[in-house]
């Protein structure tokens, strides 16, 4: 997962023209993504592995689904500059992280969905923010 994650992260690295983008005054610096999507893959793929374990159909694919939504969103946003492609998809990332939260939920399963709740709050932030760098470009 954080392989996975980081395997990503250095094909599709922000270069020269991120950069140049006008960006909202609450932009991170660029060293805060790295540390946070860390932190935050480990814990999805603690998720993932415990939803493997004792989890639903429902719920795996939801799990595959917001993976595959968060892994297609640095291609189209820093290497097609598709700002508004992009932006598609981290709304439909939230989306497929909010029906695994409710679904687990469902199931019983708290504590995944609970481990959930920061990456949900990161990946809401990272939706404003990529719509905001939308707006402004």
């Amino acid at each position: 997962m954080l392989g996975g994650g980081s395997l990503v992260g250095a094909a599709t690295a922000p270069g020269a023209w991120y950069e140049e983008l006008a960006k909202p005054a609450f932009t991170p610096p660029d060293w805060v993504f790295g540390p946070v999507w860390s932190v935050l893959y480990v814990m999805v793929a603690i998720v993932g592995w415990r939803i493997w374990r004792d989890g639903s159909a429902l719920a795996m694919r939801l799990w595959w689904t917001q993976l595959a939504l968060n892994f297609a969103w640095s291609p189209l946003f820093f290497v097609l500059h598709w700002i508004d492609a992009a932006l598609v998809v981290i709304a439909a990332v939230l989306v497929a992280i909010l029906s695994f939260m409710l679904i687990v939920w469902r199931d019983d399963d708290h504590v995944s969905a609970l481990l959930f709740v920061l990456y949900l709050a990161w990946v809401a932030f990272a939706t404003i923010l990529n719509a905001a760098i939308f707006w402004l470009n």
